[in-house]
């Protein structure tokens, strides 16, 4: 089944994996250099050995696609993927009148008497992105992150490149390039991102009638993140395939430093016991000319029927 790739490299690290510190100081078992494969001809790969968020990854897709960086869309759209970091901007601000959130990241997960008070300003936050513009273009926008890198890389003389747009030009006029690159990782800007990108660049290939995608992914949360990851660019190559006419091929999914954070660890030996099931079928309709035609409607999943979701804390 198409799952078993992704429950294999989770058995990797949980068997395998070095116990390593990290930047948010909740420590992760890895390992580094790993490479899971995908015949998107067989299915759709949502893992069913869990239940994950289709919507939350259309949304945020479409989101990347848009060009946009401003988490009001995904707000509007009940997805909360990205709130903390637009939050932590807000709460470290002169603007801020609210209780102490002072290492919120942490205190949240450490102290249950501050977990209400943390939601109830979080509260606050998403609805002022939602409802007040002025509110959500200072305090919503996370920086040069993908949907910027994506649709407006900066040139150094002040221009800029739709990537995006580009690729599938490519595609459709010299399928057997060697160049059909889409990079995320832009070194002048990552000091300025709320998050340097983690899926940093995918390169498409053509053959048979058929388009494959491969992303190098410099840093995956396999448990949280991973998953989002998979189904993410299957879409995408599911999209840009109906666009330029072709049937789909792999996704090849090679990871740097693929971790289990420490505290996801029983979670993950929860899934291990759990069998999957058939994977889903992606269903796009609508005769749209373009990729950025597509809204949420027009994306959606036969067949889905996961195990229960198990819940984890996001290390931010």
């Amino acid at each position: 089944m198409l799952e078993e790739a992704y429950l294999q490299l989770a058995r990797t690290i949980l068997d395998h994996g070095t116990y390593k510190d990290d930047r948010t100081g909740t420590g992760t078992y890895s390992v580094f250099g790993y490479q899971m494969r995908f015949n998107l001809a067989e299915g759709f790969p949502l893992l069913t050995t869990k239940k994950v968020p289709f919507g939350l990854i259309k949304s945020e897709l479409l989101w990347f696609l848009h060009g946009d960086t401003n988490i009001q869309y995904l707000l509007k759209h009940r997805n909360h993927i990205w709130d903390e970091w637009a939050f932590k901007n807000w709460v470290t601000s002169s603007d801020y009148d609210g209780p102490d959130m002072t290492n919120f990241e942490h205190r949240r997960l450490d102290d249950p008497a501050f977990k209400p008070v943390y939601q109830a300003t979080m509260q606050r936050f998403d609805e002022q992105i939602v409802n007040d513009d002025a509110f959500a273009a200072k305090f919503g926008n996370l920086g040069d992150v993908y949907g910027a890198q994506w649709r407006h890389w900066q040139t150094r003389n002040g221009q800029t490149i739709d990537q995006i747009a580009n690729v599938i030009q490519m595609i459709k006029t010299t399928p057997d390039s060697r160049r059909l690159i889409v990079s995320a990782w832009n070194p002048e800007d990552v000091p300025n991102m709320a998050l340097p990108p983690c899926h940093t660049l995918f390169q498409f290939y053509v053959a048979d009638g058929k388009l494959s995608c491969q992303l190098y992914q410099r840093s995956g949360d396999v448990f949280l993140g991973v998953p989002f990851n998979i189904a993410s660019y299957a879409l995408l190559t599911h999209l840009i395939a109906k666009e330029c006419g072709l049937a789909v091929g792999e996704f090849v999914h090679t990871l740097g430093d693929a971790h289990v954070y420490r505290n996801h660890v029983d979670q993950v030996k929860e899934q291990l016991t759990r069998q999957p099931k058939p994977a889903p079928k992606l269903v796009l309709s609508g005769a749209h000319a373009s990729i950025f035609d597509y809204q949420m409607a027009d994306i959606k999943l036969e067949g889905y029927d996961p195990a229960p979701a198990i819940k984890a804390p996001v290390a931010i």
